[in-house]
C-alpha cells in the first residue's frame, strides 16, 4: 500500500512542480490520461481539491499548496532513506555529467548543498563532449547530468532550472567587441567555431543560429568549452556561449538582441526510479532558485 500512495504523491509532486498535466506526463514518461485518473483519484481518498483547473492550465488551490509541502518532504524522506540504506551497504555512488561552467556559482551552491545532504555517497564526476548535451545519459555514462538546452528530450526526464541570455564570444580587438549589443544579422558573414556533425541536431542548430534542417555555418569544428575558447583566440572565429562565469583574458562577451536564451537544465533517463537522482534533481531545483512550471 505505501508503494501505491509514494507514485500518487510522486504524480501530485510532478503536476505541482510544472503546473501542467502534459509536461508533468512527459517527465513521468506516462501518457496525460492516466495522470490525470490518478490525481482525481488521490483528490477524491483525501476528499479535497489540490488542483483548480482551466483551459490555461491548473494552480493549486490553498490546500494543494499546504499538501504539496507536506508531500514533498515525505518523498524527500523516503529518496533519502532508501539513499542511506545504499550508502550502508557501500553501494552509494552517483556519475553526473557535466556541461557546465565551472564558476557557475549556482553549481558550486549545488554541490555543497547535495553533500550535506548526502555525504557518504561517492560522487563522480565525468565532464562532457559538447557534441553530446546530454552528457553521456543514452549510452549510460552517467546517472544524472547538469547541461544546457535544447536537445532531444526522448526517453530522457528534463528539469528546467534557469535561463541565461545568450551572446557572442569575440576576441578583444575584434571591431565589434566594444559594441554594447549584437543582432546575429551583423555576424552572418563571419566564421564561426561550430559543433561536429555528429552532434544533435537541436543542439547545433541552436549554437550556430541555424536550423536543425539548415547547412551550418563555416568555421573551426570544436568538441570542448576550451576548445570553443581557443578558436576565437587563435582564428578570431565567433560564437554564441551563455553569459556564465568569466572569460578568460583576451576574450568578450557581447549580448545578443535577438538570440533566445540558453536554458540550465538537470537530466536523466526516464526510465531510472533511483533515489539519489531524484534526490539530486530536487537539490538542483533549489539551489538554482527554480519556480514551479519552468
Amino acid at each position: 500500500m505505501m508503494d501505491v500512495e509514494l507514485r500518487s504523491l510522486r504524480y501530485f509532486a510532478a503536476v505541482a512542480e510544472e503546473l501542467h498535466f502534459g509536461r508533468a506526463a512527459r517527465r513521468l514518461h506516462m501518457t496525460q490520461p492516466p495522470l490525470s485518473r490518478a490525481i482525481r483519484q488521490l483528490e477524491a481518498d483525501l476528499g479535497v481539491a489540490l488542483f483548480e483547473r482551466s483551459p490555461s492550465g491548473v494552480a493549486l488551490t490553498p490546500v494543494g499548496v499546504w499538501f504539496y509541502q507536506d508531500a514533498r518532504a515525505l518523498l524527500d524522506q523516503a529518496d533519502r532513506l532508501r539513499a542511506k540504506a545504499a550508502a550502508a551497504a557501500g553501494s552509494a555512488t552517483l556519475t553526473v555529467g557535466m556541461l557546465s561552467d565551472g564558476s557557475d556559482a549556482d553549481a558550486s551552491r549545488l554541490v555543497k548543498a547535495f553533500r550535506e545532504r548526502h555525504p557518504h555517497v561517492d560522487v563522480q564526476v565525468r565532464e562532457a563532449d559538447l557534441a553530446d548535451p546530454t552528457c553521456g545519459l543514452r549510452s549510460g555514462l552517467v546517472d544524472v547530468a547538469l547541461t544546457h538546452g535544447p536537445f532531444d528530450e526522448t526517453g530522457i526526464s528534463v528539469r528546467r532550472l534557469r535561463t541565461d541570455p545568450v551572446g557572442a564570444v569575440l576576441r578583444g580587438d575584434d571591431p565589434l567587441a566594444d559594441r554594447k549589443v549584437l543582432r546575429l544579422a551583423e555576424l552572418a558573414e563571419r566564421r564561426w567555431f561550430r559543433l561536429p556533425d555528429s552532434a544533435d541536431p537541436l543542439w547545433r542548430a541552436f549554437w550556430n543560429a541555424t536550423t536543425p534542417q539548415g547547412p551550418m555555418r563555416e568555421g573551426p569544428i570544436v568538441r570542448t568549452v576550451q576548445e570553443c575558447l581557443q578558436a576565437v583566440l587563435w582564428n578570431g572565429t565567433i560564437g554564441l556561449a551563455p553569459r556564465v562565469g568569466a572569460l578568460p583574458p583576451g576574450l568578450t562577451f557581447v549580448p545578443l538582441a535577438d538570440a533566445p536564451p540558453a536554458t540550465v537544465v538537470v537530466a536523466w533517463a526516464g526510465s531510472r526510479d533511483d533515489p539519489l537522482v531524484r534526490s539530486f534533481v530536487r537539490v538542483a531545483a533549489q539551489t538554482y532558485g527554480a519556480a514551479a512550471g519552468s
